[in-house]
């Protein structure tokens, strides 16, 4: 007997798992494939860069059936900063989202988002609590750092 869950899980095995999952799913526009990674809460959510929080399946289905009727979208993280502690994964990331260039069709250039991703342990694998994004820009590439204090 064919269980799509238990085989979900074996691709969600780890919130990197998941992380490569959702983003290539927003890379094919593939929806299906998108709903997948996210948890079965009630309260999962999603904000788009400017755009309202969305919360729920439901809503968060719908937010990119619109998103995916301009077509799939060419980003890729660029750097990811992790925070796992337990049955919770917090990845702070920046996006580069190709977009089409002032020339017109064909031309492309980098547009930055900062996004943030919290991935939760369930019974069938790690799965997306909460994706926030916001804009950003080319000064986001670098990242401000606190220097660790010295001890003498």
């Amino acid at each position: 007997m064919h269980n799509p869950k238990a085989q979900t899980a074996a691709l969600l095995a780890s919130p990197e798992d998941t992380e490569q999952q959702f983003y290539e799913a927003l890379q094919h526009a593939d929806l299906e494939r998108l709903m997948e990674v996210w948890a079965d809460e009630e309260d999962i959510s999603c904000v788009h860069p400017g755009g309202p929080r969305v919360v729920g399946r439901g809503a968060i289905r719908a937010a990119f059936e619109t998103v995916f009727m301009q077509g799939a979208i060419s980003v890729t993280p660029e750097r990811v900063r992790r925070i796992n502690t337990g049955d919770t994964a917090i990845h702070q990331v920046l996006e580069r989202v190709q977009v089409e260039g002032p020339e017109g069709p064909g031309t492309k250039q980098s547009a930055w988002v900062i996004a943030t991703n919290v991935y939760l342990k369930t019974g069938y694998g790690w799965r997306l609590a909460v994706h926030h994004a916001s804009p950003g820009t080319a000064h986001d590439i670098q990242e401000v750092i606190e220097e660790p204090a010295v001890l003498h």
